[in-house]
């Protein structure tokens, strides 16, 4: 059995305190767009994991998929499985990726192996994964807040717009991002924000990982730059970086962006 696992992009990334449990909260929208992995599972005589495509850094017992097997056979009666993932979404980039192969494995076991878990359940087991798995289980537009787990429904539609993505030859780690936070209470929560019209969102919503990542690299501040140059409504990174997108009404010419940087048209 396949699944393709999506990516998101984050509309707007506040920072509001730290927690006492060592993470930090934080309020943003999650939006999924159309930047796909492939994931197969095939029953073995023994657990396995292999992937193609994008090279996938850090050892194979640590890769969420086969935590999430482990996760899964401490409640049901599992066989073991052959594990492919195909990585076509960028890493270190701020969209997810790793996040939703995660989601998508727990939706595909529960799938083939017809474990009968609810949407809820499934969410359940993501949250032990990552602060954003949980997320990838339904995949809707939403205002994620607390560790970025807890979500509240949001009416965003972006289909009649088109978006462009630009991902630099750069990584942006986790640690590296949030080194440069200094979390502070919003005055306007994305909640509202985001029912302004597009064209004010330029003025009120940001990602406070920019200005530490732009300080540090200013390559991927001069593809946000390049993306209001090529007439976006909005561009913003993605996440902790390095991607960055922009929202246009018509599908811009970002030829110039290509030849350094990989570009999706969305």
């Amino acid at each position: 059995m396949i699944l393709f696992p999506n990516a998101k992009i984050n509309i707007g990334l506040n920072i509001t305190e730290r927690r006492p449990d060592g993470y930090h909260n934080l309020e943003t929208i999650f939006y999924p767009i159309n930047i796909k992995d492939a994931l197969e599972v095939v029953v073995s005589d023994k657990l396995s994991f292999d992937s193609s495509g994008l090279d996938i850094p850090g050892r194979t017992e640590d890769n969420l998929c086969v935590k999430g097997y482990h996760l899964l056979k401490k409640d049901h009666n599992l066989p073991p499985v052959s594990i492919h993932l195909h990585k076509n979404i960028p890493i270190g980039a701020g969209l997810g990726g790793g996040s939703s192969d995660a989601a998508f494995f727990i939706k595909l076991m529960n799938q083939q192996f017809k474990l009968g878990l609810s949407v809820d359940e499934m969410t359940g087991y993501a949250r032990k994964l990552g602060a954003d798995c949980a997320f990838f289980i339904e995949g809707k537009p939403v205002f994620a807040f607390e560790k970025g787990d807890e979500f509240e429904p949001v009416k965003l539609d972006l289909s009649n717009y088109k978006i462009a993505l630009v991902m630099p030859g750069v990584h942006i780690s986790t640690s590296e991002a949030f080194s440069g936070i200094k979390p502070a209470p919003v005055k306007d929560s994305l909640l509202e924000l985001i029912t302004e019209p597009i064209t004010e969102w330029r003025k009120h919503i940001k990602n406070d990982f920019e200005t530490s990542v732009f300080k540090n690299h200013v390559e991927i501040r001069g593809v946000k730059a390049s993306l209001y140059e090529a007439g976006a409504i909005y561009a913003s990174m993605s996440g902790s970086g390095a991607s960055v997108f922009g929202i246009f009404e018509q599908t811009p010419d970002l030829q110039h962006l290509e030849t350094e940087n990989e570009v999706f048209y969305l």
